[in-house]
């Protein structure tokens, strides 16, 4: 597909450590590409999440041969190298005379959160769940996730965080106005195991939620807890900017907010963090919204000389051991925490490549 622009950002993620320090992640997007007409078809396909091994992804679609207004579709592909296969329905257990749609798959691949507006709760759109004992068996029954997690209004976009015992969602339960999701704020809700109930979801700070009439969905929770990505509006004519909010620990409040300058919705990562997919109407494609990949390159100068070359390395070196976001390269293209070997591999791999002088944004 020709795309009309091409679009590449660099992305300076700036957060303040030790006694007033600022370090900061750099990071390149690429230009976006859609998946094709494999996956995309001439109407919608929208939200989607992809199961840890990066074999199967869930989309909502309202194409030909689903049973309601929006179902749930799987694609797979037997390795993240080879193409995806022809969309399948997940069937009618899951997918009803209703709107079946944003598809959450649990790390263990046995579990699958969506949005549906079927009877069987408190009203509206209301967050459910399939699961199934093993990966070849069939989604069973739905169950709806009850009073507690879902309200009257408007519930929908469910993410799962990898340990399973946070699920963050939209719902416009605090606000009036329509349904639409751009009057929606961001909440959480926990559990201390996997076999313990839901908690009453909390929404989340100002980081996340501004407070303005159109506001922030679609969340999206990274596999190691400190990153969340999610959609702003400014109206509902236009399509959503991707933001990304992060914390220290999964323990801390959300406490820096940035733009990812892409338009889209629920950000999903390759296994390596290479390639970040993610659902749009803002790059052209197939149908009325279709769903893209684009790469990510890390930007490894870390003292911002121009050039990646021994004086990076002492860097790392000096702080090895530390959780120096500054040195953090990697695995790409967040990172894991800790400046350890995994950041001097990264390094290694860009050695004497020239890079712009970033700016910082705060």
């Amino acid at each position: 597909m020709n795309l009309k622009r091409k679009t590449q950002i660099l992305i300076v993620v700036t957060i303040t450590i030790f006694v007033g320090r600022k370090a900061h992640a750099d990071f390149i997007f690429g230009e976006p590409e859609n998946l094709g007409p494999t996956i995309n078809s001439s109407v919608w396909e929208g939200e989607f999440d992809i199961s840890s091994d990066g074999l199967e992804l869930y989309f909502g679609s309202d194409r030909p041969g689903s049973r309601g207004k929006w179902d749930i579709w799987v694609t797979r592909r037997k390795t993240e190298v080879d193409p995806w296969e022809n969309p399948t329905n997940l069937g009618v257990l899951v997918n009803g005379s209703y709107e079946d749609f944003a598809p959450s798959i649990s790390s263990d691949g046995l579990s699958l959160y969506f949005s549906s507006n079927r009877p069987g709760g408190s009203g509206g759109y209301e967050l459910w769940v399939t699961k199934r004992e093993k990966l070849e068996d069939q989604w069973g029954e739905p169950v709806n996730l009850g009073p507690i997690v879902n309200s009257s209004a408007y519930d929908a976009k469910p993410s799962l965080s990898s340990d399973g015992l946070s699920l963050f969602f939209g719902s416009n339960r605090e606000k009036t106005g329509t349904p639409h999701s751009a009057l929606c704020y961001i909440y959480v809700t926990t559990r201390p195991t996997t076999n313990d109930p839901w908690s009453e979801p909390v929404r989340l700070g100002p980081t996340v939620n501004t407070g303005l009439e159109y506001d922030s969905d679609w969340p999206s929770i990274s596999d190691n807890g400190l990153s969340l990505y999610f959609s702003r509006w400014v109206s509902e004519n236009e399509d959503a900017e991707l933001w990304v909010a992060t914390r220290t620990s999964v323990l801390d409040p959300w406490s820096h907010s940035v733009s990812l300058g892409l338009y889209g919705a629920t950000p999903k990562f390759s296994a390596d963090g290479s390639i970040m997919y993610f659902a749009s109407i803002s790059y052209g494609g197939y149908g009325e919204g279709d769903l893209f990949q684009v790469p990510i390159d890390p930007v490894v100068d870390i003292n911002g000389d121009g050039i990646v070359d021994s004086a990076d390395m002492c860097i790392i070196v000096e702080n090895w051991g530390t959780d120096n976001s500054l040195c953090d390269i990697g695995p790409t293209p967040f990172g894991d925490g800790i400046v350890d070997v995994q950041d001097l591999i990264v390094l290694a791999e860009h050695l004497f490549e020239e890079f712009p002088p970033a700016e910082e944004v705060e």
